[in-house]
Formats: structure tokens, sequence, C-alpha cells
């Protein structure tokens, strides 16, 4: 029996309008992901692919189409409630780490759980135990910019996972690693995914691509194989 659908976008659309031109970052997209599936988006630059995760994310509305995270039409939410669908549907990883510099690694894993109400000696319990599941318990005291590159990414990651999300997305994560650290990166992912977790990954490498369970491709803001 197949897993529900973590994700369904229906003839998705974006456009982007300047006063003399308008530009389909997304024509038509229809694409599933099930629960708990590792997939790759991957294209080049101004596929779309971008325009997909951050539309999923609730970062974004879509211009046409329909798009249901975790069962729910986004559509349907207010500005309000699609920020309550990012702190708990959805963790989200970027190429940039985006940590607070003067606030400490525990407490940037932690700022999520603000968002959601949860007590501060709560948020940093679940902190301490999302960075000890990641191999991060002995960072956790120190400020971000005391902290290597691999750690700065897997301590996004673990802020990402912190409010047990639905899927976890992630837009070229490796793209500020060296080669040691992106296949570090990889390796987590799969192993998250072997535990259950959907993920939802972007990229323009083949090879990163390759770790997942399958690839979409996009081009010109359609999807050429799913």
């Amino acid at each position: 029996m197949n897993a529900p659908l973590a994700v369904e976008a229906i003839d998705l659309e974006r456009t982007y309008a300047s006063r003399h031109t308008t530009v389909a970052a997304l024509d038509g997209v229809t694409l599933g992901i099930r629960r708990g599936e590792f997939v790759a988006v991957m294209g080049p630059s101004g596929s779309g692919k971008s325009t997909l995760l951050n539309i999923v994310a609730g970062l974004e509305r879509p211009t046409g189409g329909t798009v249901r995270v975790d069962g729910e039409d986004l559509a349907r939410l207010n500005e309000e409630e699609l920020a309550r669908h990012r702190s708990r549907r959805v963790g989200m990883v970027f190429q940039a780490f985006n940590l607070l510099p003067r606030f400490r690694v525990v407490e940037n894993v932690a700022l999520p759980l603000a968002f959601s109400g949860v007590p501060a000696s709560e948020r940093l319990r679940r902190a301490r135990a999302m960075l000890e599941r990641l191999g991060m318990s002995a960072r956790a005291d120190h400020r971000s910019n005391e902290l290597s590159g691999g750690e700065l990414q897997r301590a996004a990651v673990a802020r990402a996972l912190i409010g047990d999300p639905a899927i976890l997305l992630a837009d070229e994560p490796t793209g500020n690693l060296d080669s040691a650290n992106g296949a570090a990166l990889l390796g987590l992912f799969e192993e998250l995914h072997a535990h259950g977790q959907t993920v939802l990954l972007v990229t323009h490498d083949a090879q990163i691509a390759s770790h997942a369970d399958r690839t979409v491709r996009m081009r010109d803001g359609r999807v050429v194989d799913a």
C-alpha cells in the first residue's frame, strides 16, 4: 500500500511580472511526493526548482494551481496560518547557514520552538537532545563563529528538525561546503530518511541527486522527468 502524499502539486503556476515582461518560473507543475520519500529536484539555474521549494515551504504563493503539504491546501491559509505551517510542517535548510552569531548553537537550534509557544527550559532540553542526535552535543554551548562549515550546516539541520516537521526541505545545502563536509551532510540526510523522514532536496548536481530515492528533473519551469 502506498504511503500518503506529503506534498501534492497540481498544475502549479508562478509568474513574475515587471513593467516590460512576464516570466513564468513555474509552468503547470504537477508532482507528488509520498511520506518517507527522499526526492531530489534537479535542474539548471532558472529551471524553477527553488521557486517550487519556496512555495512548498509557504514562503511564496503560487499564481495558479494547487499545493498541499501534509494534506493542507496552502492556498486556504492566511499569513498567520502560513507562519504556523512553516514552523510546524516544514523544516528548511539553505545554502547559507543563517545562524545568529550572538546566540549559542543550542539557542539557535531552539529558536523555532519559541514561535510555537514552547517554554524556554523545554526548548533548550529538546535542542540539546537534537544536537546529541546529530553528533553535535560537544558544540552546543559554542557560538556559531566558532564552528566549521560542516558543523554550521549540521546545526542548521538540527534547527530544521527541532519541530518534528512532516518534510525537510533543502535548497542546495552543500553549496558552501567542501567535498568531505558535503558528503557527510548527504550521509546525514540518508540516515534521516532511513528513519522515516521525508526529504525534498534541490540541486543542480547529478551526483548529489543520486543519493535520493527519486530524481525529478525540471527545465524552464516544467517537470520534464519525474
